[in-house]
């Protein structure tokens, strides 16, 4: 429960509870009449914010026939702080000054001696009286819509700042975009074009094969390539639909495009959850990727097994048969493994064999991610 609901339960009760005290105080049980009326008062309170208006009207008979008024006062302040009728809250205020003014049975109005001094005091009383719950009614009323107001702006300021920081986001999505396009996408078609013509133009078997790979791998990039492009471009004006994701049954060709003498031992089933399969393919991927930088001509080994409930996959390389080449790297494939099995409930793990190889382990449970 809120804590707004928790306390207006708790002052409620206090209102009536003063209300109580004001009636044995000022009524007592000599007027039994005059003691209903305020009792009835009393527990009229308990509706004042479902029902403010009837609140009021059941508190006016003790305040006519008695001194105990903190009821009526309280129904005054409680209608005056939820009701936006000006002219309503004026009358009700003006209803409650005359019956508190004037003596009860009204009938003996004419036989009230009081001289003007005390008349005078009298009505200034009952006047502010009558007044003063509905003044500060109003004025609980305009300190909440001032905080609503306020909470209004607060908020269309913080989506403004999302809107500024989204047109930011956009421009620099299509200036990583027109980059793409003119100097990556570039670059690997003429990566793309020389090993093509590598392949037509050689004699030599090894190198037509190896050129034949690094064709088909320029060509599958470009495609990612101008799929990204494309993406960045929308820059979430519309809905772009993604690549294909991978699954178990593309591991053989991404083997066989690998450039890698590998082997693949798997006997999985293809009903494992598209999560899983996605993230088993991306880590063959990245070890693949691993060894043709760091252990090249090297032969690499995937093995991918189910025991029990978890996916086990296990991919190792030799060591390295040809000096290692020094090329660019941000070194997050293998943080970005890890934190994909972390999503997943699983685990990943690496390092260095005793024959100077390496080998990577994909530890991913299968029944937490249907």
């Amino acid at each position: 429960m809120s804590r707004r609901g928790v306390s207006a339960p708790l002052v409620d009760g206090v209102l009536v509870l003063v209300a109580l005290v004001d009636a044995w105080v000022r009524v007592g049980v000599q007027a039994p009449l005059a003691m209903a009326c305020a009792l009835l008062a009393a527990g009229a309170l308990s509706l004042r914010r479902r029902a403010p208006l009837a609140t009021f009207i059941l508190t006016l008979p003790t305040a006519m026939l008695s001194d105990a008024v903190f009821a009526t006062i309280a129904a005054l302040y409680t209608l005056s702080s939820l009701s936006r009728h000006r002219v309503l809250l004026v009358g009700c205020s003006l209803t409650y000054a005359v019956i508190d003014f004037l003596p009860w049975p009204w009938s003996s109005l004419e036989a009230a001696e009081l001289d003007q001094i005390d008349t005078l005091l009298h009505l200034s009383y009952t006047l502010a009286t009558a007044v003063a719950p509905v003044f500060l009614g109003q004025l609980v009323q305009a300190r909440r819509d001032l905080s609503l107001r306020l909470a209004e702006i607060t908020e269309a300021r913080e989506q403004e700042r999302q809107l500024a920081a989204q047109s930011i986001l956009a421009q620099e999505r299509a200036q990583l975009a027109r980059e793409m396009h003119d100097v990556v996408s570039h670059q690997v078609s003429l990566i793309a074009v020389q090993a093509g013509a590598l392949q037509v133009g050689s004699q030599d078997a090894e190198t037509k094969k190896a050129a034949a790979t690094i064709r088909q791998l320029s060509v599958q990039t470009l495609d990612e390539l101008r799929h990204m492009v494309s993406v960045l471009r929308a820059s979430g004006s519309r809905p772009t639909e993604l690549t294909p994701q991978p699954s178990l049954a593309d591991l053989q060709s991404l083997v066989d495009s690998s450039g890698i003498e590998t082997e693949l031992k798997t006997d999985l089933p293809t009903s494992l959850p598209p999560t899983v399969q996605r993230a088993v393919y991306r880590t063959v991927q990245e070890a693949l990727t691993n060894v043709r930088k760091h252990a090249p001509g090297a032969s690499a080994t995937v093995q991918i097994r189910q025991e029990g409930g978890t996916i086990h996959t296990l991919i190792t390389n030799d060591a390295p048969t040809r000096p290692v080449l020094a090329l660019p790297s941000a070194h997050h494939g293998l943080a970005g493994l890890r934190q994909r099995a972390e999503l997943l409930g699983g685990s990943v793990t690496s390092g260095p064999t005793a024959d100077g190889g390496y080998e990577l382990h994909l530890e991913l449970p299968v029944e937490q991610n249907r």
